[in-house]
């Protein structure tokens, strides 16, 4: 299975300066985890084209990037994603998407003009997600990039549909973990003879004033040999050096 990386981005100068609290990245995280995906990276930015093209861009530049992206898809003045998005990815090309029009016209009949109708301005080539409140769709491109509302009660059952759709099943990880009854200091040398096909994290912690290392050694499941020969590594050094561990095995 290819690798997917997943980012999201939240915009909002609301979040940023307090008066709303931010739920989109919350939910996104935890429909991934269900699915065995993680995040690659989040970003919080305000209501700034010049911004929101920059970051668009970094994750364009991802061959494996996967977006979602929330807020700034409304017919108001500070509503720049869907322009921002078709300079981004579609060469700055938009279009009135004819079945998005049909959806706003449907749902609020006269009062789709002047301004709602907007909404339905979006990239080239778009494609509709399903606004379960109100009808009026978010979109995404190249099967990849998806841009829904700021409302939450609209964006969830969007990312749900995006999700259940193109990436219903991750990848399985094989994983070992262990906690050493050590600082982490004293596993740096062993941390630097990581191979790299491996993921390597290390987490310290403190208990009952005494200092622990937690260390996770993982990978896809075909590579289980390699994770756990980069384990034996740790287990070997702390048996030698006689520190305490407690050690497992798990499929995440």
């Amino acid at each position: 299975m290819k690798k997917v990386n997943f980012y999201s981005v939240i915009i909002g100068t609301e979040l940023l300066n307090g008066r709303r609290k931010d739920a989109h990245f919350s939910f996104l995280n935890q429909e991934l985890l269900k699915r065995d995906w993680t995040h690659k990276a989040s970003f919080i930015i305000e209501d700034d084209p010049k911004l929101m093209d920059d970051i668009f861009k970094l994750i364009k530049n991802d061959k494996n990037s996967v977006m979602f992206c929330f807020g700034g898809i409304g017919s108001t003045p500070d509503d720049y994603t869907r322009q921002a998005a078709a300079l981004a990815f579609t060469e700055a090309k938009m279009e009135y998407n004819q079945e998005a029009k049909e959806l706003i016209e449907n749902q609020f009949g006269k009062e789709a003009y002047p301004h709602r109708i907007n909404m339905a301005y979006l990239p080239i080539n778009a494609k509709l997600l399903k606004n379960v409140v109100n009808n009026v769709p978010g979109f995404y491109l190249e099967n990849r990039f998806f841009f829904t509302p700021g409302f939450p009660s609209m964006s969830q059952a969007m990312v749900i549909e995006a999700l259940e759709k193109y990436y219903p099943i991750g990848i399985k990880k094989y994983s070992k973990v262990l906690t050493a009854f050590c600082g982490e200091n004293d596993l740096i040398e062993t941390m630097k003879k990581v191979s790299s096909d491996v993921e390597l994290s290390s987490l310290p912690k403190l208990v009952d004033g005494k200092r622990r290392a937690v260390i996770n050694i993982s990978s896809i499941e075909k590579n289980k040999e390699s994770v756990d020969k980069n384990f034996k590594m740790f287990v070997d050094y702390l048996e030698n050096n006689r520190v305490e561990y407690i050690l497992k095995d798990i499929t995440l």
